[in-house]
C-alpha cells in the first residue's frame, strides 16, 4: 500500500506531461519556471550543481520547498545514494516535503529499497534508470517496488560516459543502437510496473522543432511525458503528451461503444474492428486528457 504522503502525490500529479529541471543554486530561475506551466518542476542538487555549491543550493531549495502554494508539483532531484552528499540532501526531504524524489544513478529495486530506508519520511520516488552499466540489467527489477514509484525515466549521457563511448548520438542526432536498446528497456521495464515512462531530455535548446518530433516519437511508442531543460520546450511537450481534440473524440466513441453493448469481445466502429486493446487504449487517452473513462472531467 502507498503511504499516506505517496497518496498525497499521487493525488497531485495525476496529469504528468512535462518535468522541467531547475538548477537548484540559481533560486532566479524558480520563479519563471513555475510560470511556464510545466506540469513539474524538478529542483535540481545534482549535475547541474557544482560541489562547492551544493549548500547553496539546498538553502534556496528548502525556502522554495516551504513557500505555499505550490503553482506545480515541486520534485528535487537529489546525489546517488552512495555520494557523500546524500545524507544532506534528505534532510530536506521531512522539512520540506518534495512532491517526489528522482533518483539519479538508480540500479534497480536495490536501489530504490536502500533510499527507501534512508528517509525520514514516504516520498514518492522517480528512477533515472539507465545511467551505469549494471542499471540496464535491473530495468526488470522496479515492478517489486511499484508502489514506491510515481515513474521511471533514463538518461542518454551518463551511460556512454560510464563506458568510455564517444556519444550516445550519431552524426545525424539519432540515437546509436546500445542507446535504443536503453531507451527500449527503459519503457517497457515502466509499463512492467505498471508506472508512467518518462521520456528524457532534449539536450537541442532552439531546436525546437527537432523537440517537437522527438517528443510525439516519444507519446507514440509509449511514454507520457517528457523531461525539459529550458523553458522553452515546455510549451512543445504539454502539447505532444496532450490526446487532440479528434484523438479525445475518437477514445470516447471507443469507450460509448462498448458500454452499450457490455458483453461483446469485438465490435465494428466507423468500419474499423475494434476489441479489448483497442478499449484499453481508449481509455489511457481520456486519462491522458485529464478525464474520465467515460470522457468526462474526473
Amino acid at each position: 500500500m502507498h503511504s499516506n504522503r505517496v497518496a498525497e502525490a499521487d493525488a497531485a500529479v495525476t496529469r504528468l506531461r512535462s518535468l522541467l529541471f531547475v538548477p537548484g543554486d540559481r533560486p532566479d530561475r524558480i520563479p519563471k519556471a513555475l510560470d511556464t506551466g510545466a506540469d513539474a518542476i524538478i529542483l535540481d542538487l545534482e549535475d547541474s550543481v557544482a560541489p562547492a555549491r551544493k549548500p547553496l543550493a539546498r538553502s534556496a531549495i528548502a525556502e522554495c520547498l516551504n513557500a505555499a502554494p505550490r503553482r506545480a508539483a515541486l520534485f528535487m532531484r537529489i546525489n546517488p545514494v552512495d555520494s557523500e552528499h546524500a545524507v544532506a540532501d534528505l534532510a530536506l526531504v521531512g522539512a520540506g516535503r518534495p512532491d517526489a524524489i528522482v533518483l539519479p544513478k538508480a540500479e534497480g529495486a536495490d536501489t530504490v529499497r536502500e533510499l527507501l530506508q534512508r528517509m525520514s519520511v514516504a516520498c514518492p520516488i522517480l528512477p533515472i534508470a539507465t545511467e551505469t552499466p549494471k542499471a540496464v540489467f535491473a530495468l526488470g527489477s522496479y515492478q517489486a517496488v511499484a508502489e514506491h514509484l510515481i515513474g521511471i525515466s533514463w538518461g542518454a549521457e551518463d551511460l556512454p560516459a560510464a563506458i568510455g563511448a564517444s556519444s550516445s548520438r550519431d552524426a545525424e542526432g539519432r540515437y546509436r543502437p546500445p542507446y535504443e536498446l536503453a531507451r527500449s528497456l527503459t519503457l517497457f521495464g515502466a509499463h512492467a510496473a505498471g508506472v508512467p515512462a518518462i521520456e528524457t531530455v532534449y539536450p537541442a535548446l532552439r531546436d525546437l522543432d527537432g523537440l517537437r518530433a522527438y517528443a510525439r516519437r516519444a507519446m507514440f511508442d509509449g511514454f507520457t511525458a517528457m523531461m525539459a531543460v529550458h523553458p522553452s520546450q515546455v510549451p512543445v511537450i504539454n502539447d505532444a503528451f496532450t490526446p487532440t481534440e479528434e484523438a479525445v473524440q475518437q477514445a470516447r466513441a471507443v469507450v460509448a461503444a462498448f458500454a452499450a453493448n457490455p458483453g461483446a469481445g469485438v465490435l465494428e466502429l466507423g468500419g474499423r474492428m475494434i476489441d479489448a486493446p483497442h478499449l484499453k487504449q481508449a481509455k489511457n487517452i481520456l486519462q491522458r486528457a485529464g478525464l474520465g473513462i467515460d470522457g468526462h472531467c474526473s
